[in-house]
């Protein structure tokens, strides 16, 4: 419980600060003793604003490693006036996870979106690679000025289908993890540089800080740069000491550390899925 209630973990539930934890070579316990206390103090409530999120589908975009797919998208961030909005543009990896652009603006259009994917390509180092960019079918991705800017670049352009809302998740479930944690100005944005300052700290906590649900609760960028191996190793030989010292806790085996090989982005059947990873080798 002073584990629980400390400033570092309040916030958190337990699937995130046993790897936390672990990551300081440390174990108090397992996740389902950690709900298991919980419950038995009448602590157990959904930590957070928004309601669990729903699975989604498989996809015929697959990637097998970070800079393959990228999806980005547009929201409205509202301000302190009341029926006014500032656009927040943000690409997103959705192998790692990480957040590789991102830009707010006073207003949507394709010419932002260009700059956009620009600065991206050069901050990842990837210009001139084949990479796909998926988004929905809004004006500011469809302009053709803006296609031609892709092509040229070496982007391959991907579209979510016409009247089906869930093609984009991953910038939908960035989205709304953006809106729903505590810091979120509920009162609205106060000026352009308060949405921008805003946005960057919130995108340093997302990579750099958050333990992600989507690749077993470690960072998107320590995922994205390769030291998601060395951290599940590490892991690993935290929960296997546990057991050791402690085998009556444990009813089976330690906590699951495996990573996805692959990351899928919209519906498909098996066979397209396995024509998509042998084209990959």
């Amino acid at each position: 419980m002073e584990i629980v209630n400390s400033k570092e973990y309040a916030s958190l539930p337990p699937t995130q600060i046993v790897p936390k934890l672990a990551d300081e070579d440390k174990y108090i316990a397992s996740e389902s003793s950690f709900y298991r206390v919980l419950r038995e103090q009448k602590m157990l409530t959904h930590r957070g604003k928004a309601k669990p999120g729903a699975p989604r589908p498989l996809s015929t975009h697959i990637a097998v490693k970070p800079n393959e797919i990228w999806t980005w998208d547009i929201t409205w961030l509202h301000r302190d006036v009341k029926g006014l909005y500032y656009k927040l543009y943000m690409i997103v990896d959705i192998f790692s996870r990480k957040i590789v652009g991102f830009e707010v603006w006073e207003e949507e259009n394709s010419a932002h979106s260009e700059v956009l994917v620009r600065k991206a390509l050069l901050s990842e180092r990837i210009c001139g690679r084949p990479i796909v960019l998926h988004s929905d079918n809004g004006a500011p991705m469809k302009g053709a000025t803006f296609l031609a800017t892709l092509e040229r670049l070496g982007v391959q352009s991907s579209f979510s289908r016409p009247r089906v809302s869930n093609d984009n998740p991953y910038s939908e479930a960035l989205f709304k993890t953006l809106k729903y944690i505590p810091t979120y100005p509920e009162s609205g944005f106060e000026s352009l540089k308060h949405a921008r300052e805003w946005v960057k700290e919130f995108v340093h906590w997302y990579n750099y800080v958050h333990y992600h649900s989507g690749i077993n609760y470690m960072t998107p960028n320590d995922w994205h740069n390769g030291n998601g191996e060395e951290i599940m190793q590490k892991h690993i030989k935290v929960y296997n000491q546990a057991k050791i010292v402690h085998p009556e806790r444990w009813s089976g085996q330690i906590r699951d550390c495996s990573l996805s090989e692959t990351v899928a982005l919209n519906p498909a059947n098996e066979d397209e899925h396995s024509q998509v990873l042998v084209a990959h080798g």
